[in-house]
């Protein structure tokens, strides 16, 4: 929560400080702290014009199985193969896992990419790092989420934050590390909207989009004439550079918190039940949902985690031993629910005419190891998982690389994280020599130089 202390807090006539309103919400999850909307301002960031390219990022923490899922080796002896057997999709170059019959009916829509790899330590967390930000934590930089960074070189649309996370932030993954989901260097002023709250329940709403109970809508209003009933006291204060600043983020929250554009993006009950069960009615299918919601609305980027943590719900993390599951239980528990999720979101993008201008990825950290564990799972493995892409100007029905006979290293085309963050950058139009705003002032190139987009694709 952003609190505003110290000496530049006004107090207004009817008894309120805007200490007291910046309190009222979780202003620092919206993205709203301290110099954020003037920074955007004085950089001319906001975009002018049509500007309607998206991305909708669903990351699978926990990391699906490679063989189980998108990469199949149903030739392999059965301790590698796994259970499950291969299905035929509208594509018939693609082969997918029978838990997935939904994505066998739009394998045209979207691309594999199955040689994702990387060498760093085999933790979720350091994969979280790399996949989101397209560079692994070191010396004490956080590089920014790709949603963080479109937001600082392009701004917001409209009165909605440019980069949401659904439905809340990673939690614990057992590294301790950074998971890569905020404004990192960029600073708190490009921290994403983080919605905290499940989607699917009855009682729904978005609270830090509607002011505090207790602030009347007299009182409220009151916030727009704010520097005309400051005490003359603190008139110096109101003066300086700071002052403005927070003037901004004050005009700023209160135009999202007073939007009907606004709530009504979030708000799911607008669309038709028939709708919402397409998606289905649970977390991540509604989210998905959501998500749709919030890019027709304008918002430019949305991340939507699959799950929350490793540790408390049953997650793609199969290793078998409780409190994990095993290959079975992704069957039955997981993979309904996404394969529910995901269809709907691109069979919907595809019928509203979106699918071309917004691109969804499915990443994750790593993938799973070739032969099954004792435990009846599988465990961490960053040599080698799949990935996928539609919309976006991404072509459907390809497969970039290949993996070797066992699904552990790449045989052709292997393709790292960095590429993956950039394949996402050139689907929003961004300029990939682009240079960010680094520690101390410093240009720090957007993708490390000499990294190309996954060209393939397109």
């Amino acid at each position: 929560m952003l609190k505003v202390t110290g000496r530049g807090s006004l107090t207004t006539c009817d008894g309120i400080t805007r200490r007291d309103f910046l309190q009222v919400g979780a202003l620092g999850a919206i993205g709203l702290t301290l110099s954020k909307y003037a920074a955007l301002q004085a950089m001319g960031a906001v975009p002018k014009g049509k500007d309607d390219k998206a991305c909708i990022m669903i990351f699978n923490l926990g990391a699906p199985s490679q063989i189980d899922t998108w990469d199949m080796k149903p030739d392999a002896p059965r301790e590698i193969r796994g259970p499950f057997k291969p299905i035929r999709t509208n594509n018939p170059d693609i082969q997918i896992s029978e838990i997935f019959p939904l994505h066998a009916k739009i394998a045209d829509k979207f691309s594999l990419v199955r040689t994702c790899y990387h060498t760093a330590a085999a933790v979720h967390d350091t994969g979280h790092q790399m996949m989101q930000t397209g560079r692994l934590f070191t010396g004490g930089i956080n590089t920014p989420h790709a949603g963080c960074a479109l937001e600082f070189l392009k701004g917001r649309k409209t009165e909605l934050p440019a980069h949401v996370i659904l439905p809340e932030p990673m939690g614990p993954t057992g590294g301790n590390m950074p998971h890569g989901q905020e404004g990192g260097f960029l600073g708190k002023a490009y921290d994403p909207f983080v919605l905290n709250a499940d989607p699917s329940k009855k009682d729904f709403k978005v609270p830090d989009l509607l002011p505090p109970s207790d602030i009347g809508e007299m009182r409220l209003e009151r916030r727009r004439e704010l520097r005309e009933i400051v005490d003359e006291k603190v008139k110096n204060f109101e003066a300086s550079e700071g002052a403005k600043l927070m003037d901004a983020n004050f005009a700023s929250a209160y135009r999202l918190m007073t939007s009907s554009r606004a709530r009504e993006a979030f708000d799911l009950t607008k669309e038709p039940m028939k709708v919402r069960e397409r998606y289905g009615m649970t977390r991540f299918g509604q989210s998905c949902l959501l998500a749709r919601r919030l890019v027709e609305a304008g918002v430019r980027f949305v991340t939507i985690n699959t799950f929350i943590t490793v540790f408390d719900e049953i997650t793609w993390d199969i290793h078998g031993s409780k409190p994990f599951t095993s290959i079975e239980g992704m069957k039955n528990i997981v993979a309904p629910m996404y394969d529910q999720g995901y269809s709907a979101l691109i069979e919907d993008l595809h019928q509203r005419g979106m699918l071309d201008s917004t691109m969804v990825c499915n990443l994750a950290e790593f993938g799973r190891t070739p032969k099954i564990n004792p435990a009846g799972g599988r465990d961490h493995w960053p040599q080698c998982w799949t990935v996928y892409f539609a919309g976006g100007g991404v072509k459907g029905g390809r497969v970039v690389g290949k993996s070797d006979d066992i699904g552990a290293y790449p045989a052709e085309r292997p393709v790292k994280p960095s590429e993956i963050v950039a394949t996402i950058y050139h689907s929003l139009g961004l300029d990939l020599t682009t240079e960010l705003r680094g520690p101390g002032g410093r240009p720090f190139p957007l993708v490390d130089y000499g990294t190309q987009a996954i060209r393939e694709l397109f």
